[in-house]
Parts: C-alpha cells; structure tokens; sequence
C-alpha cells in the first residue's frame, strides 16, 4: 500500500511539474503548425526555422497548437527587404473571434530605403483602436530581431531587442477594459494590405513576388486555463516595469513613435480613450 501511495504521489508531481511555465523553445513542428497559404509557408531546418511567403494569389501563415491564458512569448523575425511595399508581416496572439482579445505587432512594408513601420494595437472584446506605431532604430529586413509579449493579470508590454516600447496596464479601478479572461493563441502570417503603405498610395509590386519573412528561435513562458497555482507563481506573472525600464519606454516613446492614438484628439472628439488619461 505505501509503494502504491508513493508511486501515485510521483505521478501527481510529474504532472504538477510538466504543468509549470517551463521555456518552451526551439522547435517549429512540436509547437505550431502552418494553418494556411498552400504550401506558401513552410517549417524547415528540422523546425528550427519558418518561412512564410506572399504571392499575387495568397499569403501564408502558423499558429500555435494551444491556447494560453497569460504568457511571456519572444520571436525572432527578418522582415521582407527590399522594396516590400503593401505587404504586413504579423506575429500576435488572438482568442480569434467577434468578440476576441488581441496583441499585435505589425510590419508595414515600404519602398526601397524608406523605414518599415511598426504597428501595434491591443483588442478587448472585438474593440481595438488602440494604435502606435514606431520607426525602429535598425533595418528590421537585414537580419533577425527578437519581439516579445508579455501579458500577465496586470500589464501587456512590448519589447524589441529586449527594450520596453509599449505597456497596456490592467486599471479595473478606472473600469479600463483589460483582456485577461480569453486564452490566446500565437500566430504569426504575411499577407498582402496596399493601404499599409502610405495610406494605400503605394501599391504592391507583384513582379518582385514571393515576398518572403523568416522566423526562428522561439521562446516561450505560458500557462492554460488549467494550469496548477504553480504557473501562476512563476516571477513573469507578476512582472512590470521598473523605474529604469520605465524610462527607457518613455525615451523610445519619445524617440521613435509616430503615432499615439492617446494623442489623437480629432479621432475621439468627445474625449481619449479612459486608458490615456490614467496611464
């Protein structure tokens, strides 16, 4: 009876553990899978690395095989180069949905030599609107760069290269809508949106098709919906910025941000948004 109580408590604590927020990394096939383009997008060097193309007849993108409630995920990506014009690389997480919550990073593509853009939003409940974006301080289509999520119960942050650039703070006591009741999944896609260069002036030069993004080195932290107390123990649940990390979002901000929809007072003419007044 007690070698029987022993070897079910081992089994208990197996899956205790196998449940914790382990890093998961490295390997494309054991954690996503290509979900569309036709054998556009492909995972190869024995899953170490994704590449996902965009031609005159479709996209392509991948997504995780599960859903996570909170996480801390970090992807390295080369964007298209070259004049990559009308094209959007993505890397996201999403409940998917009407009503869905969401974190993006967008890759608006541009004319040769012109600066790609970095376009971010956050959705709760089917409601985005919530905009920045930013000229990085390197050629995002020259080599590999990581971007990473980070959402926990109280804050979202994006990062670049391990630099704050945006937070979205979970505020309940200002009635601030805050996605942390949807599990997410990861996903990342090219595809083709001609208004992304300069308002749709620029249009898609399909004689340079296939237009190619790259992915690789994955890492993430996450928990499900059924994770043991364990996960949500872990130090990145309750992560947020400190006072240096917290100025050097405001010297990035202040630097290389091109938009805020928090300073955007002819878009919300009856007032900003509640979340731009408390931040």
């Amino acid at each position: 009876m007690a070698r029987k109580t022993v070897i079910v408590n081992m089994i208990v604590l197996f899956f205790m553990v196998a449940a914790k927020a382990d890093i998961i990394s490295g390997d494309f096939n054991q954690q996503f899978d290509v979900t569309w383009g036709n054998g556009r997008g492909k995972i190869i060097n024995n899953g170490r690395l994704v590449k996902l193309q965009l031609d005159k007849a479709s996209g392509s993108g991948f997504k995780s095989k599960n859903q996570y409630l909170f996480g801390k995920i970090d992807m390295q990506i080369k964007v298209v180069p070259g004049n990559s014009a009308g094209t959007v690389t993505s890397f996201y997480i999403s409940s998917l949905g009407p009503a869905h919550d969401e974190v993006d990073f967008e890759f608006l593509g541009n004319l040769s030599g012109d600066p790609y853009i970095l376009h971010t939003n956050v959705f709760v409940q089917g409601q985005g609107n919530r905009e920045q974006q930013f000229y990085l301080w390197f050629d995002p289509a020259r080599n590999f760069h990581t971007y990473s999520i980070l959402w926990n119960p109280k804050t979202i942050i994006l990062y670049v290269d391990g630099t704050p650039i945006r937070q979205y703070k979970n505020m309940p006591s200002y009635n601030i809508p805050f996605p942390n009741g949807q599990p997410m999944w990861i996903l990342s896609s090219i595809w083709d949106a001609e208004w992304a260069t300069r308002g749709g002036l620029v249009k898609t030069d399909w004689r340079l098709a296939p237009f190619t993004s790259l992915y690789r080195n994955f890492k993430m932290q996450v928990c499900t919906q059924f994770s043991p107390p364990s996960c949500h123990q872990e130090p990145w649940m309750t992560d947020l910025l400190d006072k240096f990390s917290a100025r050097k979002l405001k010297r990035v901000q202040k630097k290389y941000m091109i938009y805020n929809y928090c300073s955007d007072v002819r878009r919300f003419p009856l007032g900003l948004p509640a979340e731009c007044k408390h931040s």
